[in-house]
């Protein structure tokens, strides 16, 4: 006998519900453990940002849950008047490889659509090759030299372009 598939729910949430706790806790502690700083330290650098940034309609919270708990999320909040901030896309360790990050990327796209963006600037770190993998074939398009080590770069800055007519590249807005 199998198991049912659990099922996947997009929700979102604000930064402070207790659902994203998992989320806020996981990225401190891999930041610190890949950039150096204690988690305590970390922590209050994901949360200089107001809460309000992240609160719709010109940002939002999301998580993935399975069975109710947090397994990936990301989010997004104003950078100007046309283009939304991608922050803190995530998934947790034990989720990995499942394509959790990608689905929550291509939900925030959507809603940043709805919202009225017409693009999305984001910033990853050199030592978050995965990150860049997941943005690089995802539509993001670089601004920087791929071709130059990384560590030498600093923050990796991407931008993508969406498309307003079908929401983003055909994805549908139920």
């Amino acid at each position: 006998m199998t198991a049912e598939p659990a099922e996947l729910v997009l929700r979102a949430v604000s930064t402070a519900d207790p659902l994203a706790k998992p989320l806020f806790d996981d990225l401190a502690r891999e930041y610190g453990t890949r950039y150096g700083g204690t988690v305590e330290q970390v922590r209050q650098e994901l949360e200089r940002y107001p809460a309000q940034e992240f609160a719709e309609p010109h940002g939002v919270l999301l998580l993935l849950l399975e069975d109710g708990t947090a397994i990936a999320g990301g989010a997004y909040r104003r950078y100007d008047e046309r283009t939304a901030e991608l922050k803190r896309i995530w998934t947790h360790p034990a989720h990995r490889r499942r394509g959790l990050a990608r689905r929550v990327l291509a939900e925030l796209e959507r809603r940043a659509v709805v919202n009225g963006y017409e693009s999305l600037y984001l910033t990853t770190g050199p030592r978050q090759p995965e990150a860049k993998h997941l943005y690089l074939t995802s539509g993001y398009v670089p601004q920087f030299d791929l071709d130059v080590d990384p560590e030498t770069i600093g923050p990796l800055a991407f931008v993508k372009e969406l498309s307003t007519r079908s929401g983003v590249h055909g994805a549908s807005s139920s």
